[in-house]
């Protein structure tokens, strides 16, 4: 089983391995610079060769690199959707670097735009985009607010379709509960398995970001709880880790750290309901 946690590169992105390894996790996520900004990674090869050294030395992995908050590729505007591009060039080209596999990001907003427009905008970056060899950049599902894509399944399915690049897809299970798919039961995780594999394809799903969530099912609303304590729950989120079909994809989450419970809390919850 493969379960770990969105870790800091605080000092080192290095020390991104022994945090996972100090949370009990086996694979994961990091951010190579603050997301809330426009700033290129700036990882020294000493500092790569160690990650890689110590992933592989600990067999953590699989990696995922996870873009900048700021990323928008279904934006009509030329300025932004240039800053995007670039960003995301220069995260495929830093996954490189440290032999990670795969760049997260979320296709963002058409801002009036229209879904459509929106859509092939975001085919157009990412196929401006020079994908180093071994990377993959993923797609991920949204809770989509206001005028954000990805909500829908059928949304990253055209993406995947139309894009020339090889695409895969990141479901984050609050995501998509926000968005209205209902995986508080089992019968709703089978539901919600079978719409991504009719509109995305279930050979194309290479990381699930496992988060339980605050809010409603519908509510379009993110903010995520540990697993099994939101409103997915506990029933809910034991289906979805024990479906036949999910038990080899990559689980990262991205629960809070409250309420005396962190990672390695909410990865231990994952292992105990995947042993249920």
């Amino acid at each position: 089983m493969r379960v770990g946690a969105h870790e800091s590169i605080a000092g080192g992105v290095a020390n991104a391995v022994d945090r996972q390894l100090e949370d009990g996790g086996n694979c994961g996520q990091i951010f190579t610079h603050s997301p809330q900004v426009w700033q290129n990674p700036d990882i020294d090869d000493d500092d790569a060769a160690a990650f890689r050294e110590r992933s592989t030395e600990h067999d953590v992995g699989p990696w995922v690199i996870h873009s900048s908050y700021l990323v928008n590729l279904c934006t009509p505007k030329e300025d932004l959707r240039e800053k995007s591009v670039d960003s995301m060039q220069r995260e495929v080209d830093a996954a490189a670097q440290l032999d990670v596999p795969y760049v997260n990001v979320h296709l963002g907003a058409h801002t009036g735009a229209g879904e459509q427009q929106g859509l092939d905008n975001a085919v157009s970056a990412l196929d401006e985009l020079d994908v180093p060899e071994g990377v993959t950049v993923l797609v991920e599902s949204d809770a989509g607010s206001g005028t954000k894509m990805g909500d829908d399944f059928a949304h990253l399915g055209y993406v995947l379709e139309e894009s020339a690049q090889d695409l895969e897809v990141c479901l984050d299970t609050a995501h998509a509960f926000a968005a209205g798919y209902d995986l508080s039961t089992p019968e709703g995780v089978d539901e919600t398995v079978e719409e991504l594999d009719a509109e995305v394809g279930l050979a194309n799903l290479a990381c699930v970001h496992l988060n339980d969530s605050k809010h409603e099912c519908g509510t379009n609303k993110d903010e995520h709880a540990h697993i099994g304590e939101g409103l997915i729950g506990e029933e809910g989120m034991s289906a979805f880790v024990n479906h036949p079909d999910l038990v080899d994809v990559p689980l990262v989450l991205e629960t809070p750290n409250e309420d005396g419970k962190g990672f390695a809390w909410n990865i231990q919850r994952v292992r105990d309901l995947r042993a249920d």
